[in-house]
């Protein structure tokens, strides 16, 4: 079964707190469905289009699972706390094997 991942590029982040809100929330949220970070606030090259900010990795045991999380009641509840607080680009994708 094919691993899934959560890709996070984010572009800007206009609340500090709220980030900081949301990644009291995030972390076990993810952590309860099975996440694993796999990377996180490292050195960034961006090109084309990509902007050098904060990026973040998350691998899950299948596709499914990833998208489970991402729609859990305690990632939603994450999510609300973030609102508007951040710009990001946000991607759920499946892994080749």
């Amino acid at each position: 079964m094919a691993k899934g991942y959560w890709v996070s590029a984010y572009r800007s982040i206009a609340d500090p707190e709220k980030l900081a809100a949301y990644n009291k929330l995030a972390g076990p949220a993810v952590k309860a469905g099975g996440g694993r970070v796999l990377a996180r606030d490292g050195r960034v090259v961006a090109h084309d289009a990509g902007v050098a900010g904060r990026t973040i990795l998350i691998e899950f045991d299948s596709f499914e699972q990833a998208v489970a999380a991402h729609a859990s009641a305690a990632y939603q509840e994450a999510l609300a706390v973030l609102a508007d607080g951040v710009e990001r680009d946000f991607r759920i994708i499946e892994g080749l094997d």
